[in-house]
């Protein structure tokens, strides 16, 4: 079975740490964003992964892919794009990559999106109906934020789609995991095209999508302040789920905290909830950590405080410096003793110059 991930956004939310690092290679509990959907779809029984890149992602991608391919013993591939194709011009582009003589239907995943990826449930759902397209959706509290997907009820069959409606018709939106049998991409043509916009309502028209409900948690984590959220609900859902599992415990820790094994946590700090700590971190003594992630090689002095922030790669923020308020510091940044740095408007972010 295969699969293709979409990779070709170029981070611009989640500057500066993109601005090290192509979006899908950046940290997310302590592995590449992009590693959680690929090992979620080993174990959905895929061999084949399809990224679709964009002509400026550099050669660290493909370091990444060299490096898992062995790992993780699957065939990952890129399909590159020359010029923007939208959502679904990189599927027609990667057409000759995702058909084969099996004709058996391929996923096709957001690269932002963190979830519990039931992906074997899919797979029944999709059997199940016999139509064309299968997509996920999950419920949201405020649907008027949101391009709504209209659906049966019982059957599941997905009638339509509404943008931000003004008035009550559904709370569930589009999850941006999908599984599609190979004819959907007769639909496709090979230039800029949005699934969402273009392919999945002619595909509704004729009765042959249906929606998966997605139960558990969903964010998209392509933007400072949903990455905190999103951080909070996986570590939540490790915390139920594997209990013990890759979570800190101890004198000061509190709630869920994700330490790597070869960081340092000094005396005398209070570290969580909703923390995760990177390989090769040192915290100092005394430091306060809640709700933050501290990426790999970083160093938190003495007494500072982070909260709600996100703290890139090799960075050191110094001795009574306080950073909060979704601030996000670039790779390699500075932060002087007894600094403030913190959101007023919008996300601050910082990076090395």
């Amino acid at each position: 079975m295969k699969a293709l991930i979409l990779v070709g956004g170029f981070g611009t939310r989640l500057r500066p740490l993109t601005f090290s690092m192509p979006k899908p290679l950046v940290d997310f509990c302590n592995k590449p964003m992009i590693l959680h959907q690929i090992e979620a779809l080993k174990a959905a029984g895929v061999t084949e992964v399809v990224l679709a890149i964009n002509h400026q992602q550099p050669e660290v991608m493909l370091n990444f892919v060299k490096e898992y391919e062995k790992k993780l013993e699957m065939k990952i591939t890129f399909s590159q794009e020359t010029e923007p194709l939208g959502t679904a011009g990189p599927l027609a582009l990667a057409r000759d990559k995702l058909i084969d003589e099996s004709g058996k239907p391929f996923f096709v995943l957001n690269s932002d999106v963190i979830c519990e990826y039931p992906l074997l449930e899919m797979i029944e759902f999709h059997k199940n109906h016999g139509a064309e397209a299968s997509i996920m959706v999950t419920k949201v509290e405020d649907p008027s934020k949101y391009g709504v997907v209209v659906m049966e009820q019982e059957s599941r069959r997905v009638e339509s789609f509404v943008e931000k409606p003004k008035r009550f018709v559904g709370d569930k939106i589009n999850a941006g995991i999908y599984l599609l049998n190979p004819s959907v991409l007769d639909r496709i043509e090979l230039r800029r095209t949005s699934i969402e916009k273009e392919i999945f309502p002619e595909i509704a028209s004729e009765k042959k999508l249906y929606a998966m409900v997605l139960h558990g948690f969903w964010m998209d984590i392509g933007q400072p302040r949903d990455y905190l959220t999103g951080q909070r609900m996986y570590l939540n859902y490790l915390r139920k789920n594997m209990p013990g599992e890759l979570l800190a415990s101890g004198d000061g820790i509190i709630g869920n905290v994700m330490a790597d094994e070869t960081g340092v946590i000094g005396e005398r700090c209070l570290i969580g909830p909703d923390v995760v700590i990177g390989p090769g971190c040192v915290i100092e003594p005394g430091v306060r950590l809640f709700g933050c992630t501290v990426m790999r090689g970083s160093r938190i002095k003495e007494h500072a405080c982070v909260s709600d922030s996100i703290v890139g790669w090799d960075s050191t923020v110094g001795s009574w410096a306080r950073v909060a308020d979704i601030t996000v510091l670039g790779k390699d940044v500075q932060v002087a003793d007894a600094e403030v740095i913190q959101m007023s408007a919008k996300p601050e972010i910082i990076q090395k110059v």
